[in-house]
């Protein structure tokens, strides 16, 4: 009878579980929390309808947004639209805007000192705190909301930036300098490329941020066609089953996006040698 060595034991270990087997988990999760939540609303009836619906009524407001005939019929998927629209614009201006404030810092210290201490204040504000300072400079408007977004985008893709560039190990700098490579030669040829690992973990939580910036912006932005639109129509009307859809919603695409850059993450740190395959 013949047994896994030592070494490929410990691999096996370090890889955790497999693929589907974390799907499959997921998935008995999320049948146990709606079972809950049907025996909660449905069979022992703990709550008024009005007040907490259970998953059929919520299921509906979500297939009438979607693509069914009804009260808010096709408002979902144009506010999904309009949401994502937002969100996707305002990432991008701030991964593009913070990773150029993030190469200044890392190189520079001086400004590393002074304006990573002040982004690393900012950053511990709620995103909503900003949003009346938004509807003041800029007006109430779609540029109020995008502003937040950005805001709340482009300050952890700055430190993760500059925080990544000086992980890089001495090594690295030394090889560089020895080959010749110059100030904006070594940053962009040897310690950006050796930082991407850990700058994508910092795309993953600025893509967090922006998107509950987003929906908190929304909020308080009437007439537009958005995700927190529905949440103000459903709290406006009293439909709790509209607003648990609408939060749904946001949960899944939030999860989404995250999926696919956690994805990305995983590959280029297998790429780079930093984990095993799975």
């Amino acid at each position: 009878m013949t047994s896994l060595s030592p070494d490929v034991h410990s691999t096996r270990t370090a890889r955790g579980p497999g693929r589907w087997q974390t799907l499959v988990t997921q998935l008995l999760g999320l049948l146990v929390i709606l079972g809950l939540w049907w025996l909660v609303t449905d069979v022992l009836k703990l709550y008024p309808p009005y007040v907490f619906p259970g998953p059929k009524a919520v299921w509906t407001e979500i297939s009438y947004g979607l693509w069914g005939t009804g009260p808010q019929d096709g408002k979902l998927l144009s506010a999904i639209g309009g949401s994502l629209r937002r969100v996707l614009t305002g990432y991008v201006i701030a991964v593009l805007l913070g990773t150029v404030v993030g190469l200044l810092m890392g190189a520079w210290r001086p400004l590393r000192t002074t304006l990573g201490a002040y982004l690393t204040g900012i950053q511990s504000v709620p995103s909503i705190a900003f949003v009346p300072f938004a509807i003041l400079f800029l007006g109430l408007n779609e540029r109020a909301v995008l502003f937040v977004v950005i805001l709340e985008g482009f300050i952890p893709v700055a430190l993760a930036v500059s925080g990544a560039l000086l992980n890089v190990p001495p090594a690295l700098r030394v090889a560089g300098r020895t080959l010749g490579a110059g100030s904006l030669g070594l940053i962009l040829r040897v310690l950006l490329p050796a930082s991407v690992p850990s700058i994508l973990t910092g795309l993953r939580t600025a893509w967090s941020f922006a998107w509950r910036a987003l929906v908190g912006g929304e909020l308080l932005i009437a007439g537009s066609t958005s995700l927190g639109e529905l949440l103000e129509v459903g709290r406006n009307t009293a439909n709790v089953a509209l607003v648990l859809a609408t939060i749904i919603i946001i949960g899944v695409i939030g999860g989404l996006f995250d999926s696919l850059l956690r994805a990305a993450e995983g590959r280029i740190r297998r790429d780079y040698g930093l984990e095993v395959p799975q």
